[in-house]
């Protein structure tokens, strides 16, 4: 194929000087002296932060806070710091009855175990509040209620 007679096709590619050019649309990445300045003595004048003072040091004072998660206690013992006494410990549990303790002794009683049976729900632990103390201090860390 031959080509249209009014456009050359050209032997190889440009240089890279007639590809890139001195275009003026980017910043440059150093200072280019402007019209009347004189280039220091490395051949460039430098950055307009550079004749300013350095900051002054001031040590920003710096406090660490620990903070801990929100634990969640249920009726099983706990890993944790007790806030009392800031030692790694595991909850000892204590039941007490609760609300769902006393509504099974009252629906028992409805139907009709008058003679003692409805005292049962105040034996099992699984109707019962759970206390979380520390096994160290003794202080009352948190409580889990069943209703």
């Amino acid at each position: 194929m031959s080509a249209p007679s009014g456009n050359p096709v050209p032997s190889a590619p440009p240089s890279y000087e007639e590809a890139v050019g001195n275009n003026t649309n980017y910043p440059h990445p150093y200072p280019v002296p402007g019209p009347g300045q004189k280039p220091d003595e490395k051949g460039m004048n430098p950055p307009p932060h550079m004749g300013q003072p350095p900051p002054a040091n001031n040590p920003i004072p710096v406090q660490t806070v620990y903070v801990q998660q929100p634990v969640l206690f249920y009726d099983r013992p706990v890993q944790m710091c007790c806030p009392s006494c800031n030692q790694v410990i595991v909850t000892r549990l204590s039941y007490d009855s609760g609300a769902l303790t006393w509504l099974s002794c009252g629906g028992l009683c409805l139907l009709g175990c008058i003679a003692g049976c409805c005292l049962i729900p105040f034996c099992i632990d699984a109707l019962k509040d759970v206390d979380h103390t520390c096994p160290k201090c003794s202080a009352l860390i948190g409580s889990y209620k069943r209703l």
